[in-house]
Formats: C-alpha cells, structure tokens, sequence
C-alpha cells in the first residue's frame, strides 16, 4: 500500500516525536509559565523584573508544542500548502520551520555553553561525558519568588554553571576525589553537607561533538538555524517593500520617474553587491538590526524590475482602465488590481532571494562581519571549522551540510512554485 505523505503529516510528527523526546522539559516550561502567572498575580514588581526575551521565547515554544498540532489537524490541514506532496525540499524546509519556533526545546543547553575546555573540546560526534552537579537546599524556607527564580535557572540555561564540573571519572569515599587531564582534585564531603549541597553524577551526550571551546555543536546548529531563518525573512520582506514600492511608482507613474529609477537601479546592478555590504557592515559595524538592513536594501534590484515590467504592462489592459475611471486610487489600484495578479513571480523571486540571503549571511559571518559574536551562526561555525579541518572534521561538515540542503531546498521550492503556476513549463 502506497503511503502518500502531505506537510501537515510532517509537522504534527515533528511536534508528537518532540513531546515524546522532550517530554520534561515542556512540562518545567509550563511549571515556570504558571508560577509566573502567580508571581504576576502577588508581586508583580518582582514578576516584571524577570522578563525577558528567553523567558517568553520559552513560554511560546511551550504553548505551541500544545496547541500547534491540534490546530494543524483541525483547521489547517486543508491548506493547500500543507496538503503538498511530501519531498526532500519540503522536508528540509519543514524541519527549518520547526527548529525555528520550538529552537529552546530541541535544544538541552545554551549554545555558549562551556566548562571545562581541556575535557569537552573537539568531542566527535555521539561522545559520552561524565560531570558532577551540585544540588544546593536552600538554608532557609524559599518564598515563592526564590521558588521561581530557581525554576528558572533549570529551564533557561545559562553560558555558565558554577555547579557544573566535567570530569574524567571519580571515587566517592570520605572525600570525593574527581580526576581531570591526570590531575586529582578533592572535595570533603562534610563540608558539602555542612552547606546542604548534594552531589550528583550524571552523563551529557554530544550528538554531533564539540568545538574547539567545548560547547555543543548540535545545539549551536539549531540556534544557527533559528538565525539564518530569522535574518532570510527579515531582508526578504524589506527587499520586497523596497522593491515593490520603486517597481510600482517606476512602471505607474512612467516618465521621468521611471527613467531616474531605473538608472539608479542599473547603478546598483553594476556594483557587485557583496563589495558593498562588506563596506557598510565594516564602516558601521556588525549586527543582527545592520545585517538585516544591508542584505534587505541590497536585494531588492530584481524585484524591482519585475513589478517595473508587469505594472507597466498591466496598466494598458481594460480591466486597469476601467478601475481607473470608476475612482479608485493608486493605492487600491495597486493592492487590489496588480498585486494578486503579480504575485506569482514575486513569490518565486523572493523565495529564490531567500536562499540568496542565508548564503550571503552565512558568508558575511565566515568573514566576521555577520550578525556578531553574541549569535551562532552557520558561517561563523564554518569559518572555526577550517582551523580543525583535520583534527576535527565535524565542525565543519554539519553547519556545511545544513548550509547546503537550505540552499538547494530554498532553489528547488522557488522551481515547484514557478512550474506550479505555469503549466507550460511542465511540459
């Protein structure tokens, strides 16, 4: 029997094996949601003062994993975008999407994470370590701010634990002796229980090894991920505001305006566009708000000159002439005439642009000038991986790899669009 598999199959078993596998931890996000809510309720200065972008980043992937899949199966599955055959691009793109928006579940730890550099750099992939964590009890009757304040800590983890120690093995006696790169350490155990901390051994799994500071590459890929994606999207829709406005006015209005506009967009054809953001980005600096812009404001050239050559070509017919003369503005004559009859080769654009700008950020950050070191990036990850090509292969492989199937699924989907539309090209 023939399965035929559809997006919405993708995504809603995306969420379930997510559930399943991180099944823990949503339940700590959600603990921490309605603690906060009670916080919020009885001491609200405290409660606000704990805001943050992690936390509420946390409380949205939290809702979503709950309430995604039932309103994909109920009210949007019928979409036609999601009732597409299932395939290699649609795949990549779709594990895209659910990195991005459940990005702090997926991931165990902070993606600037480290401790312990000599035993957790270049771990190849699949390693096994051993770390000891110390519980402290509290030495006097929590109040529920602490009991918040300490939720928190679990759930958001942070770029450093003072609690955390890696070790290669141990020996639990009187006295704890742990043994890192042939140096003995000990710990009294009296003095443990004397301030109510308790020891635990406990394993971390590398799935796809370390760097070259010990932190996690998988869980810095997936915060890539949400990076790449984030940046794509943001220059796209400036690229396509940028665009849309100068096509439009250039291919309406004609004349002068259109003469002006067109040299002016020749102008920065003829420019090679990566000279120009490494210049920009170099002069002003880099970051995730001086990326966007850069990448949005040089990509908009092409756009341009479709939305230029449909409007002007458009703007003859008798249906453009008749919502003329029966009084409606420029405005409604764009938005409601020309732009769904346009939209077809401006969606293709843009999702061809899409690709293009994940790879010229992936780029920028291979040469330092991406969206800084406050960020995981793919290129930033590629750019530490040639050092260690030998000695640690992985580091550049993934981020590669992913960098790869991104493009080559962002291309392919820009294709399927423009076949889908155009029957004749099928042929």
């Amino acid at each position: 029997m023939k399965v035929n598999l559809k997006i919405w199959h993708l995504l809603i078993t995306f969420c379930i094996v997510l559930i399943i596998i991180r099944f823990i931890s949503i339940i700590e996000v959600i603990r921490l949601f309605f603690s906060f809510i009670v916080l919020l309720l009885t001491d609200f200065p405290n409660a606000i003062s704990q805001l943050s972008f992690d936390l509420m980043d946390h409380f949205a992937s939290g809702a979503l994993i709950i309430f995604l899949p039932l309103i994909i199966f109920f009210k949007l599955k019928n979409w036609k975008v999601l009732q597409s055959k299932l395939d290699f691009s649609s795949l990549v793109m779709g594990t895209l999407g659910v990195v991005f928006i459940f990005s702090p579940l997926i991931s165990y730890s902070h993606p600037d994470f480290q401790k312990n550099i000599g035993l957790t750099k270049l771990l190849p992939p699949f390693s096994n370590t051993i770390f000891l964590k110390f519980e402290r009890n509290p030495a006097v009757e929590p109040t529920r701010f602490d009991n918040f304040v300490e939720l928190k800590k679990t759930v958001l983890k942070s770029v450093f634990d003072e609690d955390v120690i890696f070790v290669d093995s141990m020996q639990l006696g009187e006295k704890i002796f742990y043994f890192q790169n042939q140096k003995t350490f000990e710990i009294s155990v009296d003095s443990l229980k004397a301030k109510k901390i308790v020891p635990t051994l406990n394993k971390k799994f590398f799935l796809l090894g370390t760097d070259e500071f010990g932190r996690d590459i998988f869980v810095r890929l997936v915060y890539g991920a949400r990076i790449s994606i984030f940046v794509g999207i943001c220059s796209v829709f400036l690229s396509f505001v940028i665009g849309f406005i100068l096509g439009s006015g250039s291919g309406y209005l004609g004349g002068k305006v259109d003469l002006i506009l067109n040299r002016v967009t020749d102008a920065f054809l003829s420019f090679p566009a990566i000279f120009l953001i490494i210049i920009i980005l170099a002069l002003f600096g880099n970051s995730m708000l001086a990326v966007i812009s850069v990448l949005g404001f040089s990509g908009w050239m092409s756009l341009f000159k479709i939305v230029r050559s449909e409007v002007m070509s458009l703007k003859h017919k008798d249906f453009f002439i008749s919502a003329q003369m029966i009084g409606l503005s420029a405005k409604q004559l764009l938005i409601n005439e020309i732009l769904p009859i346009i939209m077809t080769p401006i969606i293709v654009n843009l999702v061809n642009l899409f690709g293009s700008v994940i790879l010229a950020e992936a780029a920028l950050s291979y040469l330092g000038l991406g969206t800084g070191s406050n960020h995981p990036s793919w290129g930033s990850m590629i750019d530490a991986g040639q050092n260690y090509l030998k000695a640690a292969w992985w580091m550049i492989f993934f981020p590669g790899l992913a960098l790869i199937f991104t493009l080559y699924s962002a291309h392919d989907l820009g294709e399927k669009i423009k076949n889908h539309f155009n029957p004749q090209l099928r042929k």
